[in-house]
């Protein structure tokens, strides 16, 4: 653990990794989480690491959440149903740096993914809630982020892209690592349709 008043910086990104089918290796760079970094990795469809990177330098490993890592929103009543798919969004890449003090941790975290029209699909705006959440050595919460993304999708271009790039500081006790914490995202299945 850092000294008090010094920092620690890095950035684990699954920019280069597989999650749909490729290498689940992750890179490890030095820098900053870049929401554009992360868009045209999204873009460029070659997989990312799905939340299984590495822990570098004794930051808080940042996944995505096993169950939540995609969601479908069907028309309503009709949930499960393949015909009626309106959209689906899936996050495909991550990435994360952190700050670490004595007694806090910033983690500066970004992923990024596509939303996809279905056969009941029309264009607009799309948006879908995500929970970004902090566990514990013992898995128990200990901090949380709730966002929204917005994605214009059109029917003569039936994906959209989204990257976010966002902050969240949490404290660690005495005598605890950053590295037992783990930090998820995951899509809000709560929502309108979700399946």
């Amino acid at each position: 653990m850092a000294a008090g008043g010094c920092g620690m910086s890095s950035l684990t990104s699954g920019i280069g990794g597989g999650w749909f089918g490729g290498q689940d290796a992750a890179k490890t760079q030095v820098g900053s989480v870049s929401q554009d970094q992360l868009l045209a990795a999204a873009k460029s469809d070659v997989g990312g690491s799905g939340g299984f990177a590495e822990v570098a330098h004794g930051c808080p490993r940042f996944q995505v959440s096993s169950r939540e890592g995609y969601v479908t929103i069907y028309e309503a009543g009709r949930v499960g149903d393949g015909l009626a798919v309106m959209h689906r969004g899936e996050i495909t890449k991550t990435a994360r740096e952190c700050q670490i003090e004595q007694g806090m941790i910033t983690v500066k975290y970004g992923f990024s993914g596509r939303v996809l029209l279905g056969p009941k699909g029309r264009s607009g705006r799309v948006t879908l809630p995500l929970n970004v959440y902090v566990t514990d050595a013992k898995r128990e919460k200990v901090a949380n982020d709730k966002l929204r993304i917005d994605v214009d999708v059109v029917l003569d271009k039936p994906i959209g892209y989204f990257s976010v790039v966002r902050t969240l500081s949490f404290p660690i006790p005495e005598g605890t690592r950053p590295a037992e914490y783990e930090v998820y995202v995951g899509f809000d299945r709560g929502a309108p349709g979700a399946g």
